[in-house]
């Protein structure tokens, strides 16, 4: 039986119950809007840990204005019944006043060396955002591990650098990006794409593997490596290049040179309105 709970107090009070029996507690935390991806995380979760919490909150902060905040799907129902049929035990539904009582004059979070650049020069703010929701979300449900997908890998980066430099006794465990057939990473914004858009999307995709082929049959030079991924990218019908780039895997720096490192290409572009991301390990 899954449970709804709209407050924090509600929510601690539930899992201290769970947490006093020596259960384990996985947390997946998510905007709604579930898709196949969050499935697999909480399916995942549900088959590590003892009690199953999720939360469904579309966070103010992460949101630069502009953006999409209005018009992000907000699908409770369809969402809930995501969570029964995997069988979370419990939804956290807060309200923004729940979470940022103090409003504006909130305190804010930050990992300035990761959130500066990729995603953070594009979207200043966001990761201060995306920090401090997640830092708020891990002090009310105490997760003994936490699971967060690859497909947003700045993301797992920073919540990851986040939870090792605040010593919280979380463990962060990523699970792989899932797609469509096409190769299309699964996204809540995909729904915004237009058929044409869509058919083009798979294109980050493409861009990624003819990458990783490139790496796997020799290729070690970090430049040329971009070259491949822009030019792929660029070849799509109406495709806007944000970046196209080549990093270390844990610090994000990017690199010259692959030989001996482990390098992850992360890309980012527009179809439209709609932008997308995505990324791919360049060799095992």
């Amino acid at each position: 039986m899954t449970i709804l709970v709209e407050t924090i107090e509600e929510t601690r009070r539930r899992i201290a119950s769970v947490r006093a029996g020596g259960r384990i507690v996985g947390f997946v935390p998510t905007m709604g809007a579930l898709h196949a991806g969050h499935s697999a995380l909480m399916e995942r979760c549900r088959a590590e840990s003892d009690f199953v919490v999720a939360s469904i909150f579309v966070n103010p902060t992460q949101f630069a204005p502009g953006e999409d905040l209005d018009r992000y799907p907000r699908t409770l129902e369809l969402d809930l019944d995501r969570c029964r049929n995997v069988g979370v035990d419990l939804v956290f539904y807060p309200s923004i006043p729940e979470i940022y009582p103090n409003g504006s004059d909130s305190t804010l979070v930050e990992t300035p060396g990761l959130t500066r650049i990729l995603e953070g020069a594009a979207r200043p703010g966001h990761f201060r955002g995306v920090a401090t929701v997640v830092l708020k979300l891990f002090n009310i449900v105490q997760p003994d591990i936490a699971y967060f997908g690859q497909k947003d890998f700045q993301q797992l980066t920073v919540i990851r650098r986040m939870t090792t430099d605040l010593l919280l006794p979380i463990e962060i465990r990523p699970h792989p990006t899932v797609r469509e057939p096409d190769g299309l990473a699964l996204s809540s914004r995909n729904r915004y794409l237009s058929a044409r858009e869509r058919s083009t999307a798979p294109i980050l995709h493409r861009a990624l593997t003819r990458a990783r082929d490139a790496v796997v049959a020799g290729l070690a030079n970090g430049d040329r490596v971009r070259q491949i991924l822009r030019e792929t990218l660029e070849s799509g019908t109406g495709v806007v290049v944000d970046y196209a780039e080549v990093v270390d895997d844990r610090t994000l720096e990017p690199l010259t040179e692959l030989t001996g490192r482990r390098a992850i290409a992360l890309v980012a572009a527009r179809l439209g309105s709609t932008r997308l991301l995505d990324n791919l390990y360049l060799s095992e």
